[in-house]
């Protein structure tokens, strides 16, 4: 049917400008028209362009009103919604006389219109929810004062410290005693799992290609450092994008939790690396699922598959490349822990923890309870809700997971009935430091039940000022035009980020982490272990919370 004549309707890609989520404001008064706003957004949101505006003037001896036109120079946004704003505001970085910056727009109708095509909206960061979370509810509620030794965190010795890797119970140990000394007997055959003694905040899974070169040499950096001057034993996770060769023939690797994923990209040149390696990996992890895209596999773009990145994955150049949602040929929980735990522990000489990580999801412990049966299952790694990513799509970021406290909890418990809670690690990740109480978020997990946190997100607030938050605000992770140069592979742009400066400010986030688990820890009288499960000192101002996660409820 034919529209009435003069009723044409184009449904092209224009909008007005109060449907975005961020609107430009700009003040004439104050703008010297120096470009630096337009030449730095990374969208290209804004435009600088020519308009008439018509004025009443008067002047003279006998002044008369009368109208003029002026061609004057503004700063306009561009309401094109492949060209929004994402409200970074890095133009407002750049302006020397503030004349400009985005303003959060809370009627905006953008995810009505960003389906254009047929295709979903992707995006990177984590879920878009500004509320507060469960884990920023949680207090610590037993403080010791005449009824345990209270310690002092900044006298007392502390060792803040957990394990990676099946931890066997004294009586399964394949000891002996000869001569007045405690030694393996080699002769009962039996099998001692690989331990490594690590910091309870580790970094997780960010792989190189995911991170521009050098915020992933700033960390890798930090995390050297932090190891070998400070003595503080971080690890960092590779993420499923391989490693560099030469670091993997390094002392350094040793630091290194090494990702093996669903596409599996990278490890034909780690394996062929394998007999010139010097040092052992901290762990290898095995990713199943991930806590910002359950369910699916992972996800470079094309704009980010740069020369180096081809060749560390050994794929062509400016290619999409994918994971499939699950390991081909695996796919059964019996499977995967037979094939992928043991094979790997083989290919290392059963000299490294092997472990799976996986998405928050109601059948963990499904997965957990295959996993305490299985002798080579070094840990179990738990991604909530709120991880972080570099791209996926927005419904399965906002909409799909599970939260991690309930998750690690629920797991910790299962453990409990089996006897088993000190013998395989949970690894709690997702949401850790959302609010930026990252030592209060990590303790209240080891208290619920882990031994360990991953932490991501934070971790690129903290160190390289990542603009990224829940309100939408940039979060272009997957289109590779990072404005601080974290996520990018563009040379103008990751130039923006001093790894020195990246490394430095690691190795303060870990040292103040550090410092305060010992304030929190020190009151419950816990100096020389974690506190793991050790849920009678925490409290929720939430009855149903409080039931969920079987700790007292506190008003």
């Amino acid at each position: 049917m034919e529209p009435a004549a003069g009723l044409r309707l184009d449904f092209n890609h224009k909008l007005t400008i109060k449907e975005f989520p961020y609107i430009i404001r700009w003040r004439e008064d104050r703008c010297k028209r120096c470009g630096q706003c337009t030449a730095v957004c990374p969208q290209g949101a804004i435009r600088p362009a020519v308009k008439y505006m018509r004025v009443i003037e008067s002047g003279g001896d006998t002044p008369k009103p009368r109208p003029v036109r002026r061609i004057i120079h503004v700063i306009e946004q561009v309401n094109d919604i492949e060209h929004y704003c994402t409200g970074c505001a890095i133009c407002a970085l750049v302006c020397p006389n503030n004349a400009i910056e985005p303003e959060y727009n809370p009627q905006n109708k953008f995810l009505f219109y960003k389906n254009r095509g047929g295709e979903g909206y992707k995006r990177g960061g984590r879920r878009n929810d500004p509320g507060v979370s469960t884990l920023d509810r949680l207090k610590f509620t037993r403080i010791s004062m005449l009824t345990d030794p209270a310690l002092d965190a900044g006298r007392h010795e502390f060792r803040v410290r957990s394990y990676i890797g099946r931890i066997l119970p004294p009586e399964e140990l394949p000891l002996k005693v000869e001569n007045g000394r405690l030694v393996v007997d080699k002769s009962s055959g039996k099998f001692i799992p690989p331990v490594r003694e690590i910091f309870p905040i580790m970094i997780g899974s960010m792989s190189i290609g995911a991170l521009s070169p050098t915020m992933w040499e700033g960390l890798a950096m930090g995390v050297a450092y932090l190891n070998e001057v400070e003595g503080i034993p971080v690890v960092m996770c590779s993420g499923e994008g391989g490693f560099p060769p030469r670091l993997l023939k390094s002392r350094y690797v040793k630091y290194f939790i090494l990702q093996i994923a669903s596409g599996y990209f990278g490890w034909d040149s780690i394996i062929h690396t394998l007999p010139y390696m010097t040092e052992d990996p901290a762990a290898i992890e095995i990713k199943y699922g991930q806590g910002a895209k359950p369910g699916d596999g992972g996800l470079l773009m094309a704009p980010k598959v740069i020369k180096l990145i081809a060749e560390i994955r050994g794929v062509p150049q400016f290619v999409d490349l994918p994971s499939p949602p699950t390991h081909q040929t695996k796919y059964s929980i019996e499977e995967s822990v037979m094939k992928m735990i043991q094979s790997m522990s083989m290919a290392f000489g059963f000299r490294v923890p092997v472990y799976p990580k996986i998405s928050g999801t109601r059948t963990a412990k499904a997965v957990l309870n295959n996993l305490a049966r299985n002798p080579y299952a070094a840990a179990l790694c738990i991604d909530g809700e709120d991880g972080g990513t570099g791209a996926a799509y927005n419904v399965s970021l906002d909409k799909m997971g599970h939260p991690i406290a309930s998750n690690i909890r629920e797991c910790y418990l299962d453990l409990v009935k089996q006897g088993k809670q000190n013998e395989l690690p949970l690894i709690a990740a997702g949401g850790i430091g959302k609010k930026g109480n990252l030592a209060a978020n990590a303790a209240a997990l080891i208290m619920l039940g882990a031994s360990a946190v991953a932490v991501g997100k934070y971790i690129m607030q903290a160190t390289a000022d990542c603009l990224g938050d829940e309100y939408n605000r940039c979060n272009i992770c997957n289109t590779g035009k990072c404005p601080r140069g974290i996520t990018t592979q563009d040379p103008k742009l990751y130039r923006r980020l001093d790894p020195d400066k990246v490394a430095e400010r690691l190795v303060e986030v870990f040292k103040a982490a550090d410092v305060e688990l010992r304030k929190i820890f020190a009151p419950m009288g816990r100096s020389t272990e974690l506190p793991i499960g050790m849920s009678d000192g925490l409290s929720i101002d939430d009855k149903a919370m409080a039931e969920r996660l079987e700790i007292s409820y506190a008003c």
